[in-house]
């Protein structure tokens, strides 16, 4: 154990799948373009099969589909010969995933797909095995070598496979339009479907519960309605009501350090003008992008008009399971 060095061999398993990669992003040809269109036509339910490793890879890719737009589900072959080839209709699409291209379970229920009519995409290492050449598109994610000392367990080939899933995934989920809020309704349940469903607005602070002063109120009297507000800051407006500065607990300290009279000071002396705002209709998830990219703990929401509407600081973020 002393003399083993288990980082060196991992950078160059992590190599290997590397190298791997680049050569499978070399291959994609038109068969790529004819699968997604393929998938793009389907009108009914993608299923996607696969055995051993194979089969962990395809469940992954269904799962990835199935939440980016394009119905589909796994159906392991083993059990499509005893009862589960009934899931699969005729306006189907089929994915098998078989790195030596003559699984024999696959083989067996081939036929069967075929008398179905289903459409079959295989993502093989041997485009000339059996199951290859039924396909109907065939896609190459053959590897120079597995991982594996032994080039025998699944190593190289199933991050092959499960790339060439992704990039259909995503190739289609693009052409579909599949959106932030598309994702959000398929992911209610988590931190990722809040991050798509939770807008600016659903959280902010509104009417009398956003700190805001007046041009030229006194810098004890904008203190005051910062503590009121709880928000760490206050917006600072013109006689028009548009939002011409906002001043922070931030801004406070900095004033403390120039030693500012903080008595007899005025908030439009110590307020940083020209502050960055947000929209009310803007996901929540893209203010923290805002807020982080500016080091603001704070920000206000505006109209068209530049009027505040709405204010809200990094803890409502965290409260809303954004941040």
């Amino acid at each position: 154990m002393e003399s083993a060095n288990f980082s060196r061999e991992g950078r160059a398993v992590i190599e290997l799948e590397r190298d791997a990669l680049e050569q499978l992003a070399q291959r994609l040809d038109d068969s790529f373009d004819r699968a997604c269109q393929m998938l793009m036509a389907c009108s009914g339910r993608i299923v996607v099969s696969g055995m051993g490793k194979s089969g962990h890879i395809g469940r992954k890719i269904a799962a990835t589909l199935a939440s980016t737009g394009s119905p589909a589900f796994f159906v392991h072959p083993g059990e499509a010969s005893h009862g589960d080839l009934g899931m699969i209709l005729s306006g189907d699409v089929i994915v098998i995933i078989s790195h030596s291209g003559e699984t024999p379970e696959i083989l067996t229920i081939l036929p069967l797909i075929k008398r179905i009519g289903a459409k079959l995409i295989v993502l093989t290492g041997s485009s000339h095995s059996a199951i290859g050449q039924a396909a109907d598109i065939c896609l190459d994610v053959s590897v120079v070598r597995e991982a594996c000392p032994l080039n025998l367990t699944p190593t190289a080939s199933t991050t092959t496979a499960l790339a060439m899933g992704d990039a259909l995934a995503v190739a289609i989920l693009n052409e579909r339009g599949f959106g932030a809020t598309d994702f959000g309704d398929n992911h209610p349940g988590g931190i990722l479907g809040r991050r798509a469903l939770i807008y600016v607005r659903d959280i902010m602070h509104s009417q009398n519960r956003m700190p805001l002063v007046n041009c030229g109120t006194a810098l004890p009297k904008a203190l005051v309605e910062m503590s009121s507000k709880g928000l760490g800051m206050t917006g600072v407006v013109d006689k028009d009501g548009k939002l011409v500065g906002i001043f922070t607990d931030g801004d406070l300290r900095r004033a403390l350090n120039q030693s500012i009279n903080l008595y007899d000071a005025l908030i439009d002396e110590v307020m940083t003008a020209h502050p960055r705002t947000t929209s009310a209709d803007a996901l929540a998830a893209e203010t923290v992008v805002v807020m982080r990219e500016g080091s603001i703990n704070g920000l206000f929401a505006i109209n068209d008009a530049r009027e505040p509407i709405g204010a809200l600081n990094i803890l409502d973020l965290v409260r809303a399971g954004i941040f």
